[in-house]
């Protein structure tokens, strides 16, 4: 398992040298997002569909 430093580095050097920052910082950015989510799954930290469109629901009201 490669640490945060270096999967972060390989996820860099996996981009084309004519990259922004801008860039970087959006695949760094959704690479956490979605690290995050992977692990709320693990966790069992999820609601349903159905809470969802409830929830959903409430906010348009």
């Amino acid at each position: 398992m490669y640490s945060i430093k270096e999967s972060s580095i390989k996820l860099i050097m996996q981009l084309p040298d004519d990259c922004t920052i801008e860039d970087i910082q959006y695949e760094l950015y959704s690479k956490a997002k979605i690290e995050l989510g992977l692990k709320d799954i693990e966790t069992g930290n999820i609601i349903s569909e159905n809470e969802m469109d409830y929830e959903i629901n409430s906010w348009l009201q």
